[in-house]
């Protein structure tokens, strides 16, 4: 099953016209990937920014946006791993208002060790390979 969580579309989210902003969509995926880092894979990003000079920096990002959420709506974001690299993993964030598809976000992101590319610690990778495994 993939790492789920619900977003309540607020009105800071939204334009005049009362749909997302898409900007505001790279914002709730950002914190679906860090609520994500936390939960499963055992990092939290307060622990990995604060101090230990690593990170998971986006290095690619592509958005398709399908549907409009509007002031009120509930989106359902859901993560899955599609690959993971010596330093890279491979993310598709799907953001659902009940069945429909509103858009759907494929991230790369990097583990970084003192500003550097490093491998990934071997207990996240581990935590990172049981993820995608058990969520296929």
């Amino acid at each position: 099953m993939p790492y789920q969580r619900l977003v309540q579309i607020e009105f800071n989210h939204c334009d005049p016209a009362g749909i997302v902003f898409y900007p505001r969509y790279f914002e709730m995926t950002n914190s679906v990937v860090e609520n994500f880092f936390n939960d499963v894979v055992g990092r939290s990003f307060a622990s990995m920014h604060l101090g230990a000079q690593n990170g998971v920096p986006t290095v690619a990002i592509g958005a398709e946006f399908f549907a409009p959420s509007r002031l009120g709506d509930k989106v359902l974001f859901s993560l899955e791993v599609e690959k993971i690299g010596r330093s890279s993993v491979g993310v598709v964030i799907e953001g659902r208002g009940g069945e429909e598809l509103r858009l759907r976000v494929r991230l790369t992101l990097v583990w970084i060790d003192g500003m550097k590319a490093a491998s990934w610690p071997e207990e996240m990778r581990a935590r990172l390979a049981a993820y995608k495994e058990g969520s296929a």
